[in-house]
């Protein structure tokens, strides 16, 4: 573990892997932090050079500005100019680091080499109460106020279908995470900017994935079919945004693929990797 500066702001990355190898860079969820790709570290470093990132203003990372798409994809480029890192990247996103991995592309199209989307925000409007419920004037700071260690086992069981995953270790990550400062402040502005009580917003999505379209890249879609955040039925409308994208869906696998089903995760990323490179030859 590491932290480089971006814009006077301390960012907090993880590097694994021979840095000569292709680059692949990893992108967490909303409130959520690197930790999330910790198994794949183990499972890809081998191949390739394998950086993930607390994104600005998320985990251990600070927030040079106010928060939206554009400015953690901006952060996120920052990270990796920091790191000496100019090649095209293998971009992997989960939750909204799906959507930040599509703002990327679009930001920075000769920066992306690949995406793989995990579950990704994006390609539709549903999504758990538990977030919608922060865009309520009052509400969404108390919420977090109260982000206690039940509220963060919680939150930990919510996303995974296998409760096993939903450890101690996780836990006290999840509240050492939560207690950080100004965490709350990020988690409401990137709600907020990302969806309402209604549930997540048409306006971005729409824009967002028109520009993606005009900028494809060779793209994975996964989904876990038990996921309890963002339904799997979003894998549809992802399909028919992306129809380039290959697809694939973990059974009985929550939120969060690249943990609970790392080994299969990996292979199959392994797989749609190598194949770009065939490709590209």
């Amino acid at each position: 573990m590491t932290d480089v500066d971006v814009r006077g702001a301390r960012i907090h990355v993880r590097e694994s892997g021979d840095p000569s190898s292709e680059p692949v860079l990893l992108l967490h969820g909303i409130g959520r932090s690197l930790e999330d790709w910790a198994p794949q570290h183990a499972r890809l470093a081998d191949a390739y050079r394998v950086i993930s990132v607390d994104m600005p203003g998320f985990g251990f990372s600070q927030r040079p500005e106010p928060t939206t798409l554009r400015t953690l994809a901006e952060g996120v480029l920052g990270a990796l100019d920091a790191l000496g890192e100019h090649r095209p990247v293998h971009v992997m996103g989960n939750s909204l680091g799906g959507a930040v991995a599509m703002q990327l592309s679009v930001l920075a199209p000769d920066r992306v080499r690949t995406s793989t989307l995990v579950n990704s925000a994006g390609f539709g409007k549903e999504v758990t109460i538990a977030l919608r419920l922060l865009a309520i004037p009052g509400l969404g700071r108390g919420m977090l106020g109260a982000a206690d260690r039940n509220a963060m086992r919680r939150t930990e069981r919510a996303l995974f279908f296998d409760g096993s995953f939903v450890t101690e270790e996780r836990i006290d990550h999840a509240v050492e995470v939560g207690r950080q400062p100004g965490s709350a402040v990020v988690f409401l502005e990137a709600a907020r900017a990302l969806g309402t009580l209604r549930g997540v917003s048409a306006g971005w999505r729409s824009a967002l994935l028109a520009e993606v379209a005009r900028h494809p890249k060779p793209t994975l879609v996964v989904w876990g079919e038990r996921d309890l955040i963002l339904p799997a039925h979003h894998l549809r409308a992802a399909r028919a945004a992306l129809p380039w994208a290959q697809s694939h869906v973990f059974a009985e696998t929550g939120h969060m693929p690249q943990v609970e089903k790392a080994d299969e995760f990996a292979q199959l990323v392994r797989v749609f990797l190598a194949a770009q490179q065939v490709s590209a030859r």
